[in-house]
C-alpha cells in the first residue's frame, strides 16, 4: 500500500505541475478515471466512433505527449494519436475494450482522495484545502457522478482524449503501425520473436482482440520426438518444425490461402486435430523462431520482445514447476540466445520493446 500510495503522490503531483491552472473538479476527473477507467463513457462502438472523428475536427493543438498516464490501469490518449497513424476506428474499438467494472474501484477512489487531501495540505496542489475539502463534499453528496473538466482546464489545455487500458496505451505505436500498413495493403502479415517470458502470446492476443485477426503460434511447430536428432538440435532454430511451417503456413499466406495445420501438443508429444483458418486482413505470428531467416521476410512488419534476465527468471518461476522451469534456464532459453545472436534477431526487427517489472 506504501508504494501504491508513493505512485499516487508522485502521478498526482507531476499532473499539477503540468496543468498548474487546474481546479478541483480537474483532479477529482483525473483520481475518477484512474479509479474507474472508461465504464461510464461506452454506449456503442458506432457511437463512439463517430464522437471520436467528430471531436477530432476541434483538435486545437498537439499535446506536449499523446499517451498521459492515469495513477492506476489507464491513460490518456489523446486524439493527436490520430495524426501518428492510429485510425479512429482503432482508437474507438480499444476505448470500447477497456470499458469495465472495476471491482475495487472505489477503494481505490477513496485511496487516492486521501492522498489528494495530503497533497493539497502540504501546497503541492494549487487551490486551498478548504476549497477541495469542499468540492469533495459536495460531489460526494450527489453520490460521486463521473467529473467534468472545469471550464479553466478546457480553455487553457483543450483536452481531447479517450481513457483506455495501459494493455492498449504502452504498445500504441505497434498498433499505429499496423494501422498505418493495413491503409497500404490488402493483407498484413506481423511477426513477433523474442524470449521466453516476454509476453508474445498476450500481445498477440491483445492484437487480435483489437483486430479480430487470425494468429499462428510457433509453438503449435515444435518438432515431434522422432524428429529431435542430436544433428537436427545442433542447428541453429532446430528445435521447430521449420519446413512444416514454411510449408503449411508460410506458402498459404503467400498465396492468399487459407491454413490448414495440425498444432503439436506437449502433453501427448504428438500432432493434434486440423486447425483450419481463412484468409485474413492481418495475421500475426507469434513465438521464438518466427523470424528464422530460413523463412525469408515473409512478414510485413516485425517486432522483438526484450526482457530483462531478472525479470524473466522471476515470471517462468511463478507460472512453471520447479522442473519444467529449470529446462527453461537450462535448455530451451540458451538455445533462444543462440538463435538470436546468430541471426541478428533483434537487429533485424522492425522495433524491439524491452519487457521489464512494471513494480519495480
Amino acid at each position: 500500500m506504501q508504494k501504491n500510495t508513493e505512485v499516487s503522490r508522485t502521478r498526482l503531483t507531476e499532473h499539477c505541475k503540468k496543468h498548474p491552472r487546474l481546479l478541483p473538479d480537474d483532479v477529482l476527473k483525473y483520481i475518477y478515471q484512474s479509479s474507474f477507467g472508461c465504464e461510464h463513457m461506452v454506449s456503442s462502438e458506432n457511437d463512439v466512433l463517430e464522437y471520436i472523428k467528430s471531436e477530432y475536427q476541434d483538435v486545437q493543438s498537439p499535446p506536449s505527449s499523446v499517451v498521459e498516464a492515469l495513477d492506476g490501469d489507464y491513460s490518456r490518449v489523446s486524439l493527436a494519436s490520430l495524426d501518428n497513424g492510429i485510425s479512429a476506428e482503432t482508437l474507438a474499438r480499444m476505448f470500447c475494450l477497456s470499458a469495465k467494472k472495476e471491482k475495487n474501484a472505489q477503494e481505490e477512489l477513496e485511496e487516492k482522495i486521501k492522498t489528494a487531501k495530503e497533497l493539497c495540505r502540504e501546497g503541492a496542489l494549487p487551490f486551498s484545502f478548504c476549497d477541495f475539502e469542499a468540492r469533495i463534499k459536495c460531489w460526494k453528496d450527489s453520490k460521486c457522478p463521473p467529473v467534468r473538466h472545469s471550464e479553466v482546464f478546457r480553455t487553457e489545455y483543450h483536452p481531447a482524449y479517450r481513457v483506455i487500458s495501459n494493455r492498449f496505451a504502452k504498445f500504441l505505436g505497434v498498433f499505429a503501425e499496423i494501422d498505418k500498413l493495413l491503409s497500404q495493403k490488402e493483407r498484413v502479415i506481423i511477426a513477433i520473436d523474442g524470449g521466453s517470458a516476454s509476453g508474445k502470446t498476450t500481445l498477440a492476443a491483445t492484437i487480435c482482440e483489437v483486430y479480430s485477426c487470425a494468429v499462428i503460434h510457433m509453438d503449435d511447430f515444435f518438432l515431434r520426438p522422432e524428429q529431435r536428432t542430436a544433428e537436427r538440435l545442433q542447428e541453429v532454430g532446430g528445435n521447430i518444425d521449420r519446413e512444416r511451417f514454411s510449408q503449411e503456413v508460410i506458402s498459404p499466406l503467400a498465396e492468399e490461402k487459407s491454413l490448414c495445420y495440425r498444432r503439436f501438443d506437449c502433453s501427448t508429444q504428438t500432432l493434434g486435430d486440423r486447425i483450419i483458418a481463412q484468409p485474413s486482413r492481418l495475421t500475426v505470428v507469434e513465438g521464438a523462431y518466427s523470424m528464422h531467416t530460413s523463412f525469408g521476410n515473409y512478414f510485413d512488419y516485425s517486432l522483438f520482445l526484450d526482457i530483462d534476465a531478472d525479470y524473466q527468471r522471476e515470471r517462468i518461476m511463478k507460472r512453471n514447476s520447479p522442473e519444467l522451469a529449470k529446462r527453461f534456464f537450462e535448455e530451451w532459453i540458451p538455445l533462444e540466445n543462440i538463435y538470436f545472436e546468430s541471426m541478428c534477431i533483434k537487429e533485424r526487427a522492425s522495433e524491439s520493446i524491452c519487457i521489464y517489472d512494471e513494480g519495480s
